[in-house]
């Protein structure tokens, strides 16, 4: 069993300013309290676009509430998008899209209750007096049991009240399913913002920026070719603002042709002076199918193989990147070094490994750096804008902004499913992001009567056709970019000051070790 990473998996907050804190202590002096997160723990702060929409949602359903300048969101695990609102120094509710309805829903939580209930002008219902009793007259607890009610309000989520208490609940045909009650006592803040913030995080942003660039720095004096790879999203914007500090001028950016126009605009105004061609994608998904999030093709061909053609022609080079442990389980134990095991010649170093989200966005409010407007129309991933890592409530927004672009993606993904013998509603709940869709789409595919294929039918890319393909073939074109074929290679002290997964491993007879042979017949 992998043991879990030392994460930040607590956040504080500064009760006296209203404000999230990085670290326990806030600037004012005061010790901020906890508030659990729920894996990956990765806060980050309600932009534009989830300002208005939680604003929209919450006067929907309760009237002209007053909505907090300062939002946390807390993502986990869900059908698709499913964050929680942390504000006001507290659990406020629960924001998710529903892959079915196309719609986003909000679910109050009872911490909120205290800034919701003296606004609220509807969207309250009365529980009848004895809705809790049993059969014999005695009173029993009713929260968490479901209630039939009389009430016009739409089904949602409700605010509940029963005598002196309220709670939370959930409408659905006429019955309510009560949460909890509490007793609310109505509560006053100080609205902050996100100027306020940074002043009380100072201290901390200061050492975050100090230890990031005294690490770029102690690192970059080994290597002759330092760079930074920079794909226009915030961390990358982070690392490569934190690498002009230390020192580091050139940056470059692979193209794979599916950015969205904003990020091609936000890369010419940082000016990155190298960009990559990385090749012609709708060639390779006619022939293979569409990439999936459990069968991520695309980037191997798209980023990896110019990246490795590229860094051939320079040797041994580090290149400061913006990977943070908070991303994904498989960077939660990233060092500060790390060789990346799909070119040998570049050795990564991740300065921000140890930030979240909240940390990143924070630190380019301090330094009033910019960063890509794709984030304030809502979109959180900013990469190809048809990748299958997006979540459908982000394919949703380029639906609306971008027409043009997921247009030419649905018509692909309907004649692709029209070749496999599945429906439209395949492709239309998300279901074309995985070779095998996980339980939780499986179960959603079942829900709608949407038949799942087996995985040999709908078979993007033949394990053996990626190996040799990702191995002979994408090796043999890049040495002959470079001008290397018929040359011998160069030493593997010529190529990384460190060892590599491709490292030639003896024994002591001076035998091949059986995991040499292995690599070199997967290299063949």
């Amino acid at each position: 069993m992998q043991q879990e990473p030392a994460v930040k998996n607590t956040l504080y907050w500064c009760k006296t300013c209203n404000v999230p804190l990085i670290g326990r202590t806030c600037g004012c002096g005061a010790s901020g309290e906890a508030i659990p997160l729920n894996k990956p723990y990765d806060l980050r702060p309600a932009l534009h676009a989830d300002q208005e929409l939680i604003t929209r949602l919450l006067r929907e359903r309760f009237g002209q509430i007053p909505v907090p300048n300062v939002i946390l969101l807390n993502k986990t695990g869900g059908l698709d998008r499913y964050e929680m609102l942390i504000a006001n120094g507290g659990r406020f509710g629960w924001i998710a899209f529903n892959p079915a309805t196309r719609r986003h829903e909000l679910t109050l939580l009872p911490e909120a209750l205290p800034f919701i209930v003296p606004f609220a002008e509807k969207g309250i219902i009365e529980i009848p007096p004895g809705s809790g009793d049993d059969e014999d007259g005695k009173s029993r607890r009713i929260g968490g049991k479901k209630v039939s009610v009389n009430t016009t309000e739409p089904d949602g989520s409700v605010i509940v009240r029963y005598g002196n208490r309220y709670g939370t609940g959930i409408l659905t045909d006429g019955s309510v399913r009560i949460k909890e009650l509490v007793k609310v006592d109505p509560c006053e803040v100080t609205d902050s913002n996100w100027g306020e913030v940074i002043r009380r995080n100072y201290d901390r942003l200061k050492d975050l920026e100090r230890s990031a660039v005294r690490s770029i720095k102690a690192e970059m004096k080994n290597f002759k070719h330092v760079n930074v790879s920079f794909s226009g999203g915030k961390d990358s914007t982070v690392a490569l603002a934190l690498a002009r500090k230390a020192g580091v001028e050139e940056a470059y950016f692979v193209d794979t042709h599916l950015e969205f126009p904003e990020t091609y605009a936000f890369i010419d105004q940082q000016q990155v002076q190298i960009k990559l061609d990385g090749g012609d994608f709708w060639t390779g998904v006619e022939k293979i199918g569409p990439p999936g999030k459990d069968n991520r093709w695309c980037c191997k061909v798209v980023k990896m193989a110019p990246v490795r053609r590229w860094m051939d022609t320079l040797g041994p080079v580090l290149t400061v990147q913006g990977n943070r442990w908070y991303e994904s389980f498989n960077r939660a134990e990233l060092d500060l070094l790390s060789n990346n095991p799909h070119n040998p010649n570049q050795t990564n170093c991740s300065p921000i490994r140890s930030w979240r989200a909240f940390e990143v966005f924070l630190y380019l409010k301090w330094r009033n750096i910019p960063y890509n407007p794709l984030y304030d129309m809502g979109i959180e991933r900013i990469g190809c804008w048809l990748c299958p890592a997006m979540l459908e409530a982000e394919y949703e927004i380029l639906r609306e902004t971008h027409p043009e672009l997921s247009t030419r993606w649905d018509e692909f993904l309907d004649k692709w499913a029209l070749e496999h013998g599945l429906p439209i509603a395949y492709n239309r709940y998300g279901m074309w992001r995985w070779k095998s869709p996980p339980p939780k789409m499986r179960e959603l595919a079942k829900e709608m009567g949407i038949p799942l294929p087996r995985v040999s039918e709908i078979e993007h890319l033949p394990e053996r056709r990626e190996r040799r393909e990702g191995t002979g073939i994408e090796r043999r074109d890049r040495r002959a970019s470079t001008g290397q074929i018929g040359k011998m290679k160069p030493s593997t002290e010529e190529r990384t000051p460190l060892r590599t997964w491709s490292s030639k491993a003896k024994s002591s007879d001076g035998a091949e070790k059986p995991s040499e042979r292995r690599v070199r017949r997967e290299r063949r």
